[in-house]
């Protein structure tokens, strides 16, 4: 049996344990340190776990006393999870993983988590007791989703109910997680639509050129275009793009440093400086900028911003791109995150022993935790040696 002073000195470890009593009673202790008392018992024919209330809040002999109380219950036939203090819920167990997670997670993507599960999932179970939704309870409400259309979203939100029950589980609050095998029972997603990308140099230099004519070859949009398509990176680290993040433009290896803060990156990558896009500039993306500058979108005239609104005081509007394209006969058939697809399509087809650089300079990981862990090579120069390539044959 335990102690008082041994309920005292649990201590926080690097998983969690139970420090048991007897009769079923014991002291869960989590990673974080936080204590509470759990029964646990069998109740039709199946095992369940009880949480009788927090340590300190709830003292070695109040929980005994608890314990005794459910047993009480037990012998009239009757389940201690519905006759005394309410058991945890879904959504309690829900938002208490989510803010788990959150420093893991961007701030976009924590929002996104959080608005599926309250959109989806809370209003059919989320007062729910976690440890006494079944497999069935949750399918039908999953299936909801399925049936408006939304099978991808489906999809993701039973991985991350699955998440929510394994937190549960591993705080001593379900015995099993019935998101796991939801998926045998799930329609199969719909097929991914992939950006629309040109995948010919020859389309590619076209759509380039009608923007020019449409446009204006010194307006902002098309040289935004312009640089979007010879860097290839994603839309927002252009529009977010500043003049001090330029290194060596008169020299003879011009460099762009992305801030990891506009990468796709988890949060807490974004805040380290060590996670840095770098993006060495061909001959053509440096005429770009060249050509900015020279007609006012400089440091004094845009706040920093290379690619400004007609404001000066904001970055170039989101959908100026597409607007753009449109105009230039292009809809349907190009979109700005597209430049990513012509580069890694075309310069994979000429270049295929160069796939390494071709991923390292459009800011992909390595296939595995370790490969991006400790493959560390920037491959500069030969993903500057790509880029020239890349720039050569777009203003050829």
């Amino acid at each position: 049996m335990l102690t008082i002073a041994a309920v005292k000195a649990a201590g926080a470890q690097a998983r969690a344990y139970k420090l048991f009593d007897g009769g079923g009673l014991f002291l869960h202790v989590a990673p974080t340190g936080g204590k509470s008392w759990r029964l646990k018992y069998r109740f039709g024919g199946r095992e369940k776990l009880l949480t009788v209330g927090r340590f300190p809040e709830v003292s070695l002999p109040e929980a005994r006393a608890r314990r005794e109380e459910a047993k009480a219950v037990l012998r009239d036939g009757r389940d201690p999870a519905h006759a005394g203090a309410a058991p945890e819920t879904f959504e309690q167990l829900a938002r208490a993983w989510h803010a788990h997670q959150v420093p893991r997670w961007s701030t976009t993507h924590a929002a996104d988590v959080l608005a599926s599960l309250e959109r989806d999932v809370f209003p059919a179970i989320g007062k729910r007791p976690i440890g006494e939704i079944g497999a069935a309870e949750l399918l039908h409400a999953i299936g909801s989703v399925e049936r408006r259309g939304r099978r991808e979203t489906a999809r993701r939100i039973r991985q991350r109910c699955s998440a929510i029950f394994g937190y549960a589980i591993s705080q001593g609050l379900a015995s099993q997680d019935p998101a796991a095998m939801l998926g045998r029972a799930m329609m199969a997603p719909a097929l991914a639509q992939p950006h629309a990308a040109l995948t010919s140099i020859d389309a590619c230099r076209a759509l380039i050129d009608a923007c020019n004519r449409v446009a204006g070859a010194s307006s902002a949009a098309a040289l935004a275009s312009r640089f979007l398509a010879l860097t290839a990176v994603r839309l927002d680290a252009v529009r977010g793009m500043r003049w001090d993040e330029l290194e060596d433009l008169d020299g003879v290896a011009p460099l762009w440093r992305v801030p990891p803060a506009r990468m796709k990156l988890a949060r807490a990558k974004k805040e380290s400086d060590r996670f840095a896009h770098l993006v060495p500039l061909s001959a053509p993306a440096v005429a770009v900028l060249r050509a900015a500058a020279e007609i006012g979108y400089d440091t004094h005239s845009s706040g920093g911003l290379v690619f400004p609104s007609a404001r000066r005081t904001s970055p170039l509007g989101e959908g100026a791109l597409r607007q753009l394209y449109a105009r230039a006969g292009f809809a349907g058939r190009h979109v700005p995150h597209g430049w990513r697809a012509s580069f890694s399509t075309i310069l994979n087809e000429l270049h295929p022993e160069d796939r390494a650089a071709i991923d390292a300079a459009l800011g992909h990981a390595g296939k595995g935790k370790v490969e991006a862990a400790y493959n560390r090579a920037q491959l500069l120069e030969q993903r500057r040696r790509l880029f020239d390539r890349w720039g050569a044959l777009l203003t050829a």
